[in-house]
């Protein structure tokens, strides 16, 4: 799902959250994603949310260090996409040429 750049991590992960499918048991976000919102939305599709509470929160809820080392992977992934020029800075204007240059940078990258 392709968003513009001001718009919040937890305002996509709403849409997102909506084609999780069924028989998850954990979600892992990192703290853009730490809303109440979201979290019971999380809740309610019968997974738990672990995602590392902001700073600035009165009741922080717990999380799992060790479950959330694996997020490392998707970190890296996007690293690696943002080693293509054309992505780093976002040279295409409309969001669907955007979003075919990510396919194909993805498919090169993971392909070879």
């Amino acid at each position: 799902m392709l968003t513009g750049g001001q718009v919040p991590d937890c305002v996509a992960a709403e849409n997102l959250l909506t084609l999780m499918p069924e028989g998850v048991n954990v979600v892992l976000g990192d703290k853009g994603y730490d809303s109440n919102k979201v979290r019971a939305q999380i809740e309610a599709a019968g997974a738990a949310p672990n995602i590392p509470p902001k700073s600035n929160r009165r009741y922080k809820p717990g999380f799992s260090k060790a479950l959330y080392r694996n997020r490392n992977a998707v970190e890296r992934m996007f690293g690696r996409l943002k080693d293509f020029r054309r992505i780093a800075t976002r040279y295409d204007r409309r969001a669907d040429t955007f979003a075919s240059a990510v396919a194909l940078a993805a498919t090169v990258s993971y392909w070879l």
